[in-house]
């Protein structure tokens, strides 16, 4: 009886405690010691639990995070964010002596990991609208991407050190593999291994299941990948991932 007491006291202590906790700070108490924080709390919250892949198959950003997204992403966090990833993957490539056989591979993403949508998405509100797959298409047909910094860096860094890279995308081969490879061309992405679209044999499929067959074919040609390296989860995880995998932020969308 008297250890019901004491806990009933302690949890009615704690949600006083909360309750004067989200008073003075703006956060939403709950029952049972949870809080919710609103504004840009939640939004970091947010994000950090979309680039950890906790929150999954989500179709937009939360639309009180707009302005948070907006900021992230033109701010200048998110080149801090690349520059620091990068960096990861640089020291990393360091230690790895690339074979005289010309057979170490590297992949990497196309959209929003060598070439940004970032100026599409403004206006879609960074993500906060529905995906328009006829609107991302016609943006995609300007070739206007340009190149993100810090990876056509490491690309160009790979390259040079006689890795073999291939650029794997799940665009359109048919309606868009001219353009991309001019888009990329244009920005610098110069001397890959090969460019590899989405053709009529994977359409409909999950990105996870196209591009995991594309990197069994690649380890069939007899290619050791070294890095495979993309803004989704989907670009990582499957069958024949490579020796180590590499996530750039993109809290804009998400790819199934």
């Amino acid at each position: 009886m008297i250890k019901e007491m004491i806990h009933g006291l302690r949890e009615m202590l704690i949600f006083l405690f909360l309750a004067v906790f989200s008073k003075a700070t703006g956060a939403k108490a709950y029952s049972r010691g949870v809080v919710i924080q609103e504004g840009a709390a939640y939004c970091l919250s947010w994000r950090l639990a979309v680039e950890a892949n906790n929150v999954r198959a989500w179709r937009t950003v939360p639309s009180q995070c707009f302005r948070y997204v907006e900021t992230y992403m033109l701010g200048g966090q998110y080149e801090r964010d690349l520059d620091l990833i990068v960096g990861q993957i640089l020291s990393y490539v360091n230690g790895i002596a690339p074979s005289s056989d010309g057979m170490d591979a590297w992949i990497l993403d196309v959209d929003d990991t060598c070439i940004s949508n970032v100026l599409y998405y403004r206006g879609k509100r960074y993500g906060c609208d529905p995906y328009d797959p006829a609107a991302f298409r016609a943006w995609a047909l300007k070739g206007g991407c340009p190149a993100i910094p810090a990876v056509l860096a490491l690309f160009s860094y790979l390259v040079q050190s006689g890795f073999k890279v291939f650029l794997v995308t799940g665009r359109d081969q048919e309606t868009l593999g001219q353009v991309t490879l001019d888009n990329l061309h244009y920005e610098g992405f110069v001397g890959y291994k090969r460019l590899i679209l989405r053709t009529a044999e994977f359409k409909g499929q999950s990105a996870v299941a196209y591009k995991s067959e594309i990197r069994r074919q690649i380890e069939e040609e007899g290619y050791r990948i070294w890095g495979n390296v993309g803004d989704q989860w989907s670009d990582l995880q499957g069958e024949c991932l490579g020796n180590r995998t590499f996530k750039l932020p993109n809290p804009m969308y998400f790819v199934p």
